[in-house]
């Protein structure tokens, strides 16, 4: 059997995957590439959550795509919007027929000789192989499988209904039921309002609290430029504006983070009244940014609050029971329904098995180049966007890096390319700075990053826009290289 070959091959067909896509077909023509994806559909988060109020939690205008306005009067979209919006990209520049449902890839084999990966994908029960010279691992940075849930108490006694937010059962009616959501983070905060327009009541039941700021659902300034300016250059304004404002506010909240904590305090003060407990139960532990900051737009889970269709309890749990959920204190949550919004499972290199010239690379070992290439893996790259801002934001310019990359080995007759560290003062620190639960739970396992320059994830738009759009490509770190040809052109299985 011959197995198909592509220069390159792109694995997911989510957000990431088709703007992968995009800035390949536009940026370097010439080459061939795939799209493997391991589900039936285009779209990826956005496709598969479908719990109710599902959105964004960071505006379109730096969420979307760099090349495609977005055009919406929502900037905080919901996801039906945001699945359109991808699919529409895939399907106005010719994607949708590049990619190849029902692959899920499990194994990337490296073989230098030929200068190219072998790819073993489950389709359907079988093993379905595909080649490449160059791998792009789009597919996001959680398992697709399922969602974390702790081994709760006393669970086998509970007679109501437990429910995942990634696992969300089509015929689930709460209307008119008691409804608990375990969680604090951006799930949580998105499901509590959307299911107390019908529900008998919903309780937020937190074990600390996470920062939560509002803002406008529709970005007026932007609904206005588009009225009087071309599409793309209100899109472009907004976004700059959007990006300059988010990196000022991370750079506020870490040189100043008690300013910043009390500001957004006294914010939802003001929303929920002067006689909420705002100290209890919407005050963190940790500094603003130390977690990833909760959006919610127009204030709605506080009007929920205020008008007593839902509320927070800040405890932990003792153990479930046959009605609902006894708490440390001995209160007992009386719940129809719990919703465990309890995290993600996080996933390394979209869960593929990784081999180089037959010896298997355990991610932990390896350390990232500029958040995207890996010390002792020639050809790949990855996908991985900001904890601090838009996704979409780092996507867009590691995916115009690579294809520097892929152009500048086609101009230079090279066929292989991986960074190499040879400054023994390196030190290896955690892929990500961040003290959530499911960022802890998975650390371990991924690849480190270093303590300066090539290697050190910047989390910052501006400076990764100078280090990836201008910066040099021959650094002395990335090492470029030419093994001999195969023999013949044509890899038979």
């Amino acid at each position: 059997m011959t197995v198909q070959h592509f220069d390159v091959v792109i694995v997911g067909a989510g957000l990431s995957g088709i703007g992968a896509a995009y800035h390949l077909k536009t940026a370097c023509p010439d080459r061939t590439f795939a799209i493997l994806e391991g589900r039936d559909a285009i779209g990826g988060t956005w496709d598969l959550f479908r719990y109710p109020g599902i959105r964004s939690d960071s505006d379109m205008y730096t969420l979307g795509y760099a090349f495609k306005p977005w055009t919406e009067a929502k900037a905080i979209a919901d996801g039906p919007s945001i699945l359109k919006y991808v699919r529409e990209t895939a399907r106005d520049n010719g994607i949708d027929s590049a990619i190849r449902f029902g692959h899920k890839v499990r194994r990337a084999s490296w073989s230098t000789p030929d200068s190219r990966w072998t790819l073993e994908a489950e389709v359907g029960g079988k093993t379905a192989e595909v080649s490449c010279n160059f791998l792009f691992l789009c597919g996001g940075y959680y398992s697709y499988d399922g969602g974390y849930t702790p081994d709760y108490p006393g669970l086998a006694d509970y007679k109501g209904r437990l429910v995942h937010p990634q696992q969300w059962p089509e015929n689930l009616d709460h209307a008119d039921k008691n409804v608990v959501v375990i969680g604090s983070g951006a799930t949580a905060v998105t499901l509590v309002p959307e299911m107390a327009k019908t529900a008998a009541h919903v309780t937020m039941l937190q074990r600390s609290p996470t920062y939560v700021v509002s803002r406008p659902a529709e970005d007026r300034m932007a609904n206005t430029l588009r009225k009087w300016l071309p599409g793309m250059l209100a899109y472009n304004l907004v976004r700059a504006r959007n990006v300059l404002g988010g990196m000022y506010f991370f750079n506020l909240a870490r040189k100043r983070p008690a300013q910043v904590k009390a500001g957004i305090l006294k914010m939802v003060q003001d929303e929920l009244g002067p006689d909420y407990d705002v100290a209890t139960h919407f005050t963190p532990t940790y500094d603003p940014w130390d977690q990833r900051l909760c959006l919610v737009p127009d204030a709605d889970m506080f009007k929920m609050i205020k008008g007593g269709r839902a509320s927070v309890v800040t405890d932990h749990i003792d153990t479930f029971t046959e009605t609902g959920i006894r708490l440390k204190s001995g209160e007992e949550l009386k719940a129809d329904i719990v919703v465990s919004a309890t995290g993600l499972v996080l996933e390394v290199w979209n869960g593929i098995e990784v081999s180089v010239d037959g010896r298997r690379v355990e991610a932990s070992n390896t350390l990232g180049y500029k958040g995207m290439l890996y010390e002792g893996v020639p050809n790949m790259a990855s996908a991985f966007g900001y904890t601090n801002a838009s996704w979409t934001l780092k996507c867009d310019l590691t995916c115009e890096y690579v294809c520097r990359l892929l152009n500048h080995m086609s101009r230079t007759g090279r066929r292989q390319v991986m960074p190499v560290n040879e400054d023994p003062t390196v030190k290896h620190e955690p892929w990500l700075d961040f003290s959530s639960g499911y960022v802890q739970r998975a650390m371990a396992k991924f690849p480190k990053q270093g303590d300066k320059v090539p290697w050190k994830l910047n989390q910052n738009y501006a400076m990764d826009l100078m280090s990836l759009r201008y910066a040099k490509l021959e650094d002395g770190v990335l090492r470029f290289s030419n093994p001999p040809a195969p023999a013949t052109g044509t890899l038979a299985a």
